[in-house]
């Protein structure tokens, strides 16, 4: 591990090499634990991307040729090659962007290693069409190919995972890939494209650190040919102006402002877990785009529900160093989002509502027994007790360990609060009725729902928002384009 006052540097990757930014210049990284800096990425410029996109464009036209068969062996290598490399990848992702070390060595890592097993599966996938009989002598059938180099800007809440999400499926079905990270957080990705590379050949894939003058540079140039995107809706809007001029499939994931409701019968010790620790206290402080931001509880069991959730708070979550394997919720990952979640706290307050738990923000005053994090990204885990859904704590995504309480009568006004925003990205249901859950299933507004459970994602299953979530998956065959081909043997 290096020492605190080691700052480190980091370099882009192209064509396979690890290379400064062309002018050389740096953006400074900050660990968000202790607000200091830590490490340096690229500050790219136009002139790294037209190199990135030379070499992608390049690279694909040998790695579209391989066989499906060919290119999953690739992928499996990666998956076995990361347990090499699990210690160091958790620890650069933690410094990097404050999410708890825990989490990232045991639960992160290994997701990793079966997204690009679950790719390598599917790579067959994107090499199969369909034969259609059109006459006694003519037949139809399509043709599936990849659509050639893939851009995908990633988020700086959660690197490594949209990193691989983007990377594994576009690779698999035969693309080539660059990959953009937030200049908030570029370190693991910047570090993690070195790792692929002992696998993959020169070019197939390429990372580009730097600011939005390095993701319009990439989204509108000719030569991309898709552009996947994790991140705001203000990123997606200037993304959809960038491609104007040259149209292009894309595939946008904008957050949510996601409800988890829990109805009397529910298993209520169950709820309140579910709805805290895994809901929206998460390891990386409530910035993941389905939290569960907005919980709803029945009446009849709400003052109930506030004491058990308050409990677990009070008793479950830890804060302290990320790099504490017993340190449970980590720092907001950067000032500006610091700041803006502790605007949207006192907003809640002057619009109404009250503080049930938490509130309090800055490492002196959340954290006093550790002072080496003084200086840091800390604010404690925050319940808003709300009367109206209406509040723009309500309706606007905070993205932190921030989340609105309020009370329901019947099922119809929990479905109607529940729909009543423009995201539809997640929403959870706790209940025991079976009926109950069906119905909610149905109606909620959301692209995931999930019943006595929260935020179970993984390879298994598509992902995706509805709304002002976004639209498109990153799945193999959004990777690909159809081709139908018409031949007369007559």
């Amino acid at each position: 591990m290096e020492t605190a006052n080691k700052i480190r540097e980091f370099h882009n990757l192209i064509n396979g090499k690890v290379v400064p930014a062309v002018f050389g210049n740096w953006i400074e990284s900050v660990n968000p634990a202790d607000g200091k800096v830590w490490a340096k990425i690229p500050s790219s410029t136009v002139e790294d991307t037209e190199e990135a996109i030379l070499a992608a464009k390049q690279a694909f036209g040998k790695w579209a040729v391989l066989s499906a068969i060919e290119r999953a062996a690739y992928l499996r290598q990666i998956g076995d090659l990361l347990s090499q490399y699990a210690e160091e990848l958790a620890m650069l992702e933690t410094m990097d962007c404050g999410w708890v070390i825990r989490e990232t060595t045991y639960g992160l890592i290994p997701v990793l290693q079966s997204i690009w097993y679950d790719a390598a599966q599917a790579a067959s996938i994107a090499s199969r069409g369909e034969t259609i009989q059109l006459s006694a002598n003519s037949f139809g059938y399509t043709l599936r190919e990849p659509l050639g180099v893939v851009v995908g800007i990633l988020p700086w809440n959660s690197p490594l995972f949209t990193f691989t999400i983007k990377a594994a499926y576009a690779l698999a079905a035969g693309n080539a890939v660059i990959i953009k990270p937030s200049e908030y957080a570029s370190v693991s990705s910047l570090r993690y494209g070195e790792i692929l590379n002992k696998i993959l050949p020169p070019g197939i894939l390429n990372v580009v650190s730097g600011d939005g003058i390095v993701g319009e540079a990439l989204v509108s140039h000719h030569d991309v040919n898709r552009v996947t995107l994790t991140g705001s809706g203000n990123t997606a809007k200037a993304i959809v102006r960038s491609t104007a001029h040259a149209p292009k499939p894309l595939t946008f994931e904008l957050g949510g402002k996601s409800p988890n409701i829990v109805f009397a019968d529910a298993n209520l010790e169950k709820a309140a877990e579910g709805v805290t620790t895994n809901g929206i206290f998460t390891g990386n402080a409530g910035q993941i785009c389905v939290g569960g931001s907005r919980i709803l509880i029945q009446r009849s069991v709400f003052e109930e529900m506030i004491s058990l959730m308050t409990d677990i708070i009070k008793k479950n979550i830890k804060l302290g160093s990320p790099m504490d394997p017993q340190t449970t919720m980590g720092p907001l990952a950067n000032a500006t989002q610091y700041n803006k979640v502790r605007q949207y706290i006192e907003l809640g307050i002057q619009e109404g509502g009250e503080i049930v738990i938490g509130g309090r923000s800055g490492g002196e005053d959340v954290i006093p027994d550790e002072p080496s994090l003084a200086t840091g990204y800390w604010i404690e885990p925050t319940l808003i007790r709300v009367g109206r859904n209406s509040l723009r704590i309500c309706q606007e995504e905070i993205f932190g360990p921030v989340a609105t309480v309020m009370a329901f009568d019947t099922e119809e006004e929990a479905l109607a609060i529940a729909n009543d925003t423009h995201f539809g990205l997640g929403a959870g249901v706790w209940t025991t009725n079976l009926d109950c859950a069906h119905r909610m299933i149905q109606k909620l507004e959301s692209g995931n729902v999930w019943v006595n459970t929260y935020r179970r994602v993984g390879p298994e299953l598509p992902f995706g928002g509805f709304k002002d979530s976004g639209f498109g998956k990153d799945s193999i065959l959004e990777n690909t384009r159809e081709k139908t081909c018409v031949i007369d043997v007559g």
